[in-house]
């Protein structure tokens, strides 16, 4: 165990028994670093973050001309920051009328709890639906909407008043009633195992929501921000939410998140009391800069296509035993392996490799993809194959 390990084991707080341990020297494009000289491709974009890689130019010039503008100067909401406003106003330019206005905040599951509140306050109601296998965040309201036990119950008891419906369900809709605040949703699931909604399904939900004046809430955390092929999921199944949740990709590698909701909704953030919903350093002005950078290089470029491409070479690349299915959009994907044995010994052999993938042991036989949006062509076809080569090889292993 080198020195720094050692160090970072003994007063980081740890999250498991075995952290993966990489030493990060450096970081760029698609590239990882360490400081033993070894060199990792990072097919997960730091889960879903880096669509742009690492320290891209344009991300790293924002930064440094902010940084000589000023930092912090005062809590969300009260003084005008250009890095806000022109962000808030780029963003909603790209999105349906109804989505007009921001709230910044600095993660994705502050976002998603910023949106509870929201629709609760709006409609003056209590009730929560969401589905099984989603997943929203781990603070106390993003984790009462999770639908997934091995979360969630070291926690009980969470918010009252919340139930689960099967995702893809049309008989599920019926629970959504007019003493629903808000559902709540990822249109394609990501922790659950890279489920995409059903189209036809999806417009019958926005049509029952609309019927029983429910909100209906999209959890666009990983899916935002080009990874699927559209710069939002939503905008493929042309359905709109009320509000619509942000953060990961958003900020070209920086912390920050946001909800994005109509003014008439967003009035009753104002009122009964105001600065009913108040954060510090949400749309940090830093992190506001370099998600204006980080929005603007994904519409200037052909990254969208990109991850278009990534989707067709993974799904022609990997065929063959050992592969059950390749679900999701774009750069968002799925690989689902026969056993967990085959799925953990090919992360491990790609990591020996030096191919750093997405795998836990609570979606045991799915590997997750998620290159980042910059990759080339050839990279991502050498990178494909090794992955190809690696679950043939531990076939035969495990098999013997």
């Amino acid at each position: 165990m080198s020195e720094s390990l050692d160090l970072f084991k003994q007063y980081v707080a740890q999250t498991s028994e075995h952290p993966i341990g990489l030493e990060i020297e450096r970081a760029e494009g698609p590239f990882l670093h360490t400081s033993d000289g070894k060199r990792f491709v990072d097919f997960i974009s730091g889960i879903a973050v880096s669509s742009l890689g690492h320290r891209h130019p344009s991300v790293i010039s924002a930064i440094r001309e902010q940084l000589d503008r000023h930092l912090h100067v005062m809590v969300y909401g009260e003084f005008v920051q250009k890095a806000q406003w022109e962000l808030a106003r780029e963003l909603v330019e790209l999105l349906p009328d109804t989505l007009e206005q921001v709230y910044f905040v600095n993660s994705g599951t502050e976002a998603n709890e910023g949106a509870l509140k929201l629709a609760k306050k709006a409609t003056g109601r209590s009730k929560l639906l969401a589905f099984h296998n989603s997943y929203h965040g781990d603070t106390h309201g993003s984790l009462s909407v999770t639908g997934r036990n091995v979360y969630r119950d070291p926690y009980l008891p969470l918010l009252p008043d919340v139930y689960f419906l099967d995702f893809n369900s049309t008989q599920s809709l019926s629970h959504i009633d007019s003493e629903t605040a808000a559902v709540i949703m990822e249109p394609i699931q990501g922790e659950g195992g890279v489920i995409p909604a059903d189209s036809q399904w999806l417009h019958q939900l926005r049509q029952r929501c609309n019927e029983t004046g429910t909100l209906l809430i999209f959890d666009e955390i990983q899916s935002g921000f080009g990874r699927t092929g559209d710069m939002f999921a939503f905008q493929d199944y042309g359905v709109v939410p009320d509000i619509l949740c942000l953060a990961k990709a958003m900020g070209g590698g920086m912390p920050i998140g946001a909800f994005v909701s109509s003014k008439a909704i967003f009035q009753h953030f104002k009122y009964d009391p105001p600065l009913n919903h108040v954060t510090t350093f949400g749309g940090h002005p830093v992190s506001a800069a370099a998600a204006l950078a980080n929005l603007r290089v994904l519409q200037q470029g052909n990254y969208l296509a990109n991850a278009r491409i990534i989707e067709k070479y993974t799904r022609s690349i990997l065929q063959g035993n050992g592969i059950v299915e390749i679900r999701g959009r774009g750069a968002m994907l799925g690989l689902e392996l026969v056993s967990r044995e085959l799925t953990q010994a090919v992360v491990e052999d790609c990591f020996e490799q030096g191919i750093l993938l997405g795998w836990t042991l609570h979606s045991n036989t799915l590997v997750r993809l998620a290159p980042p949006l910059i990759i080339n062509q050839n990279l991502l076809v050498q990178t494909l194959e090794t992955i190809k080569n690696s679950i043939q090889k531990m076939l035969k292993l495990l098999a013997k």
